[in-house]
């Protein structure tokens, strides 16, 4: 029975959440999300009560992603500059590829509009990044003078801005390449011995090459 409830629950929320990033939290009404799933009104209303908490099951979900992501990436073999490059190119394919990331991305940014309070987004990923910004300084990657934590906030500034702009030119369609020349100018204030287009061959980080028609 338990069972039964989570794939309800879970095939739910993955209805939402295709709805959500497409049509955005005010155009998406519990009949679309019914219709969709092939679940009754009912049954939502029975597992969220309302679209509010469907809402933030779907932002939680977001948020659930990450720490298998990152210990997966903190327990890879390298260095902890490449560890911190790789795991903002996987981060970004998800914002890409999975329609629960782009969902929860897209609520945050109209949560104003939610009717309930949503987890912030971004302190998490400060502390990720300081800290992996610390073990760089220790193993001596890190520039002279850096201060990881201060550092930590800048990368995460640079990183969902680039996001954001990437969204909205290009549907994240160019996501990597944009990510590839923003390492290149990050790694090159971070680095103690610059040298960015061999750290992002390390961690297997490509730009597509241009097409000339």
């Amino acid at each position: 029975m338990q069972g039964r409830a989570e794939t309800t629950r879970r095939c739910l929320v993955e209805a939402a959440a295709r709805l959500f990033d497409e049509h955005g939290y005010a155009g998406t009404s519990i009949s679309d999300i019914s219709a969709l799933s092939g679940r009754t009104s009912g049954a939502i209303y029975f597992h969220f009560g309302n679209k509010e908490q469907l809402a933030l099951s779907v932002v939680e979900a977001h948020f659930a992603t990450w720490p298998e992501m990152i210990a997966r990436v903190r327990g890879s073999y390298a260095s902890a500059l490449e560890k911190l490059v790789k795991l903002s190119f996987e981060v970004a394919r998800a914002f890409r590829d999975d329609v629960v990331v782009r969902a929860g991305s897209r609520l945050w940014t109209e949560r104003r509009a939610i009717d309930t309070p949503l987890p912030a987004p971004f302190l998490g990923w400060i502390d990720t990044v300081g800290s992996l910004l610390g073990e760089a300084r220790a193993q001596g990657e890190l520039a002279g003078g850096l201060a990881p934590e201060t550092a930590a906030v800048g990368v995460v500034y640079a990183f969902f801005g680039m996001h954001t702009v990437s969204d909205a030119l290009d549907g994240r369609d160019q996501i990597e390449d944009r990510l590839y020349d923003l390492w290149l100018l990050l790694l090159a204030g971070l680095q103690a011995r610059p040298d960015a287009t061999a750290l992002l061959a390390r961690v297997g980080a490509v730009r597509a090459p241009c097409l000339v028609p």
